[in-house]
């Protein structure tokens, strides 16, 4: 009992590192989503964010 106890825990503790690169992907992909949903409202990525402004003069 205490044997299969010890390989599960070996086994959780290798996979741990693996999975860490596909967290890093999520939020990669989460963060160019929100851009592009800001983009689309009129937003510029800027410091400090800020919406566009409509130009009146031609």
């Amino acid at each position: 009992m205490k044997r299969k106890q010890l390989i599960n825990i070996i086994a959780v503790l290798i996979a741990i590192p693996f999975l860490s690169g596909c967290w890093t992907l999520v939020a990669a992909g989460a963060g160019a989503y929100g851009g592009y949903k800001m983009k689309e409202n009129g937003y510029t990525l800027q410091n400090p964010i800020t919406k566009e402004k409509k130009s009146t003069s031609k």
